[in-house]
């Protein structure tokens, strides 16, 4: 197959199932925005990559905004069109796309419905309904009439996709009333790279350098919005204080917040740092004692926080604060792996982050579980099998292959 797959947000597994289908004999161009700050996955070519794969990125030119709208709606709609200027899709199978902003997905496929390509959508949450909320609560007039289209979008991408992979069964039931033909719809669950994500000795090179002594840390890492409540983060600082350091390895407006809270309450056990590279990222992990996750109470079954899957990989317990309905929790009560809280219980999050801090016995014990589910669940053979399958439903005989992609009468390109 010559597949695309248009990774927004650039993260380690996507990129990781692009090198195994290229290892396959597969033609994969990667596509990803590097003007979306997270933390990225190896999405440069290396000299040991198979000759299948390549990267392709688009820039929009500014750093994406997640939290000024009218900046964000203007930013999406630009991606899409980069993604319909700069990606030729002329020959190409099948496009995998997964973390496209809504508004922008909406475009980028019918782009890709005009060049005549199959498209599946690898649907990571169901982003119309957080949308319609927020829309709801900050246009009280309209905000309803906005969250209602907002759904429509992500209705119509999803039954006009040749096929629909989700993270989660739980997605099954919503989307089956949606319209989705059930055959169209594939569960995968997330993963991470095990091979990009050994497990580390906890005194590191990356640990000294930044000073990280034989005091406990417990360690953030990864997205931090408003959204996951930074509070809950306060409070296990404040109660962790005598006993460990808390490190936060995140950028954004939840860490702006929490660290101006840091400063009022004087605390003095708590250090940040950006977002780190992807070579770094096994013993950032490996520096700490306990890893914690966040998620916010509404989250309920449709977003599983890809950070639990990577620190499962490090070998490390898991602090969570999580819906009990959630994939994630239940990820890491089956394993054994770590203590999963309900979200919002900043008490009962400090309370096991101190008993984990105090154990170094059951600490060694959930790491263990951690790391074994790792290799037992994040093996990339069956999971490159399962999407190649899917990929090959798609492109079948009688599958109407991609042509060069027509620009529109007087389309301009505008910042």
């Amino acid at each position: 197959m010559r597949l695309v797959l248009n990774d927004y947000s650039g993260h380690p597994f996507q990129v990781q199932l692009s090198r195994e289908l290229a290892r396959r004999g597969h033609q994969v161009r990667h596509v990803h925005c590097t003007s979306y700050r997270t933390g990225k996955g190896a999405v440069t070519v290396k000299a040991d990559d198979p000759p299948g794969f390549s990267v392709e990125t688009i820039d929009l030119g500014e750093e994406f905004d997640k939290y000024r709208y009218a900046r964000r709606i203007r930013q999406e709609l630009r991606y899409a069109r980069l993604f319909r200027r700069e990606v030729d899709l002329t020959g190409v199978d099948v496009v995998l796309c997964c973390n496209v902003p809504l508004l922008a997905l909406d475009r980028v496929q019918r782009t890709i419905a005009g060049a005549g390509v199959p498209f599946v959508f690898w649907q990571q949450d169901v982003y119309s309904l957080a949308m319609a909320d927020a829309a709801r609560g900050a246009l009280p007039v309209v905000g309803g009439a906005v969250g209602r289209r907002f759904v429509h979008i992500e209705q119509r991408v999803l039954r006009e996709s040749a096929a629909v992979v989700t993270i989660s069964a739980d997605f099954e039931p919503l989307l089956t009333d949606w319209g989705v033909p059930p055959e169209h719809l594939h569960t995968v669950e997330n993963w991470a790279p095990l091979e990009d994500l050994p497990v580390r000795p906890r005194d590191n090179g990356w640990a000294t350098a930044h000073g990280l002594g034989s005091r406990p840390v417990v360690l953030y890492a990864g997205t931090l919005g408003m959204k996951h409540d930074p509070s809950l983060l306060l409070v296990l600082a404040e109660r962790l204080q005598d006993d460990a350091d808390l490190l936060v390895v995140s950028e954004g407006q939840g860490v702006d917040w929490l660290a101006e809270q840091v400063a009022d309450h004087g605390l003095t056990n708590v250090r940040f740092l950006p977002f780190q590279p992807m070579e770094a990222f096994p013993d950032v992990l490996a520096s700490a004692d306990v890893l914690v996750a966040l998620l916010e109470p509404d989250a309920g079954a449709f977003s599983v926080p890809s950070k639990v899957l990577s620190y499962h990989c490090a070998g490390r317990p898991v602090l969570a604060a999580i819906p009990s309905a959630n994939l994630a929790a239940r990820i890491v009560e089956r394993a054994g792996s770590g203590i999963v809280v309900a979200p919002g219980d900043a008490d009962a999050l400090a309370e096991a982050g101190l008993s984990l801090v105090r154990d170094p016995e059951r600490r060694t014990q959930m790491g263990r579980a951690a790391r074994t589910y790792a290799e037992q669940t994040f093996d990339i053979q069956p999971i490159g099998d399962r999407f190649e399958r899917i990929l090959a439903e798609v492109t079948g005989p009688g599958t109407t292959r991609g042509g060069p992609v027509a620009r529109d009468p007087g389309e301009a390109e505008t910042t």
